[in-house]
């Protein structure tokens, strides 16, 4: 009797395409490498990223990491199959976060998860992480691109990234000085960034029906380009403000919004006072209140309702970084102050006429 035959099995023949990673890889190499930093070792395709610390540059070095994803966003990027903005969210959700600490960021790695590897969408995807990485000055040294065939839906992926940065410790930015009568200065956001978009979706998709490619006139291009507008990037702006002043908290608005994020930087016994009116609000927070009938509170407490960054300054140092960023041609905005108070954010005019 005949020995029966066995069908021989292969990775690809489970859904891994080993050649296709391969190709995405060769596919980013020089949107990799222009990111890199002189304190970069060795190349792409080792085990471990290596970064030689100038630690000559700093008298007590310490090391700020942060680690963050991009959300629920990413759902937009699967609908409208534009997948070369959303590596700069995931870069400024970890290089903005350690930045509040007066943090320089010095390397970044990201994990980028998929259903099947798609050479040329991997590399798009990557790109935008490389772009972001050399705007902020920090240089990607690796990362992690997973296949993992029947776990993700078809074409659908998740991403994430991890930065570290330095900072002096005599110049690290803790909150410790800030008192009442200090300023609080607000630098714009380009839009949503990467929070809240579970109720954006569903304002949009479920209670308006919507569809991406509506156009709006208050956004002046289709929906599905505003919600998807990148995470804007501040250290480039704000790394040379922390050199030259007396930066005494910082905030990034994030998830959370002005209520949960402000008092993490504030003294047991100081509050801030935000004038909900000292900025204008742009269209898309107007669009999703009115479209969703989204209480006030709940905005502030979920979007960053037009302002990504908050500075806190001595009142003395106010009008001095405001008029170092008019000479850049960047925007800020006097929000209010701080006050004795209880470790809370306080809004008031604006929308607030209570």
């Amino acid at each position: 009797m005949a020995e029966e035959k066995k069908t021989q099995l292969t990775y690809a023949d489970a859904g891994v395409d080993i050649d296709a990673g391969n190709r995405a890889v060769e596919l980013m190499k020089n949107n990799v490498r222009a990111t890199y930093r002189p304190e970069v070792m060795g190349d792409l395709g080792g085990f471990g990223g290596l970064f030689a610390l100038n630690h000559k540059k700093y008298e007590q070095p310490v090391l700020v990491s942060g680690t963050d994803g991009v959300g629920t966003k990413l759902k937009l990027a699967f609908m409208m199959n534009k997948h070369d903005t959303i590596g700069q969210d995931a870069v400024a959700m970890c290089v903005n976060d350690i930045l509040v600490q007066g943090a320089e960021p010095l390397f970044f790695l990201d994990y980028l998860a998929v259903d099947k590897v798609r050479s040329e969408q991997v590399a798009n995807i990557v790109a935008g992480v490389a772009k972001a990485c050399k705007e902020s000055g920090c240089a990607l040294i690796g990362g992690e691109t997973a296949e993992m065939a029947g776990f993700y839906a078809t074409g659908e992926y998740d991403i994430a990234g991890f930065c570290v940065g330095v900072v002096d410790k005599a110049k690290m930015i803790t909150g410790e000085q800030i008192k009442p009568g200090d300023v609080i200065l607000g630098l714009p956001s380009s839009g949503l960034h990467s929070n809240g978009f579970s109720l954006v979706r569903k304002i949009c998709f479920d209670v308006q029906k919507l569809e991406l490619d509506a156009e709006i006139p208050e956004f002046g291009r289709t929906l599905g380009l505003e919600l998807l507008e990148p995470t804007r990037l501040y250290p480039s702006l704000c790394l040379p403000l922390i050199e030259k002043f007396n930066i005494k908290g910082m905030v990034h608005i994030t998830g959370g919004g002005f209520y949960e994020n402000i008092p993490r930087i504030l003294p047991e016994n100081c509050s801030a006072i935000i004038d909900a009116g000292a900025w204008k609000m742009p269209a898309i927070f107007a669009k999703l209140q009115e479209w969703g009938n989204v209480p006030w509170k709940e905005m502030y407490r979920t979007f960053n309702m037009g302002i990504g960054m908050i500075l806190i300054v001595d009142a003395a140092e106010a009008e001095l970084i405001k008029a170092e960023l008019a000479n850049k041609q960047e925007a800020c905005f006097e929000l209010g102050q701080i006050t004795s108070g209880v470790k809370e954010a306080i809004l008031k005019g604006g929308v607030f006429h209570e």
